[in-house]
């Protein structure tokens, strides 16, 4: 029998970063920075946000890593003042259909054509996982995004505590994309 972890989905997306390699990474929720703390000296400039001013003191002391302490709709409206084109966006912070639907709409003009959205939580493996310290109604948010995608790609891992990658395109080729 295979045992699987819940955290997964760090080494999924270290490895996937490592083959990127992006311009800009943000992490929207970095509690504890394992994640965080791996991907930003693979970019070029890492942004992490985050409600709990301690989750600063765990970050990685790197010339790009950046700490944002804030909600997420904060960073939004500071990227509306000062754009940045995102190529990785890693949205795992409120973990609630409402905050992630929120969290995509508000981050997806930021995103450059072809950049990844990675989602968190979306396919909790029981109804225990679906508390709110846990997955919480996330997988509904990737329910409701799936039926608008003329902008975007969706996938979801179905492994719990499940990953949701999405692609901003227009275009198959990134080549082709204006």
């Amino acid at each position: 029998m295979i045992i699987m972890r819940l955290n997964w989905h760090e080494d999924f997306i270290f490895n996937l970063a490592s083959l990127i390699r992006p311009k800009v990474y943000v992490e929207l929720g970095i509690q504890n920075c394992y994640l965080f703390n791996r991907i930003a000296p693979l970019a070029e400039r890492s942004i992490g946000v985050d409600i709990t001013p301690s989750a600063g003191n765990k970050m990685i002391k790197e010339m790009n890593a950046q700490f944002f302490n804030g909600t997420t709709q904060e960073y939004a409206k500071e990227l509306e003042a000062n754009p940045l084109q995102i190529d990785m966006l890693f949205i795992d912070a409120d973990h609630s259909k409402e905050a992630v639907l929120q969290d995509f709409r508000d981050f997806f003009p930021f995103v450059v054509p072809h950049g990844l959205i990675l989602l968190h939580d979306t396919h909790p493996e029981n109804e225990h996982m679906m508390q709110r310290s846990l997955c919480e109604t996330a997988y509904q948010a990737v329910e409701e995004l799936s039926k608008e995608t003329s902008l975007y790609e969706m996938m979801t891992i179905p492994i719990s505590p499940g990953l949701t990658i999405c692609r901003k395109r227009q275009t198959q080729l990134s080549w082709r994309e204006e």
